[in-house]
């Protein structure tokens, strides 16, 4: 499985999942176990939804790398 989930992006997806389950904890309920939903795709660097839409932030991520740090 290719890694399609850049470092940031996986930052994000793991602070929002972890949102998510807060919520669950004052009122969402059982929903709130969506949250693992991005937490687990987050540390496993893949998401499915990426695929189908052929996203891909970890090269965005280090096209944009290559592009400035070479400079320096």
């Amino acid at each position: 499985m290719k890694t399609n989930i850049g470092s940031y992006d996986a930052g994000a997806r793991f602070l929002l999942g972890l949102l998510i389950l807060d919520l669950s904890l004052h009122g969402l309920g059982w929903w709130g176990l969506l949250g693992m939903i991005p937490i687990v795709s987050g540390i496993i660097g893949h998401s499915l939804l990426y695929d189908l839409l052929h996203i891909d932030t970890q090269r965005w991520e280090d096209n944009f790398e290559n592009r400035h740090l070479r400079h320096h």
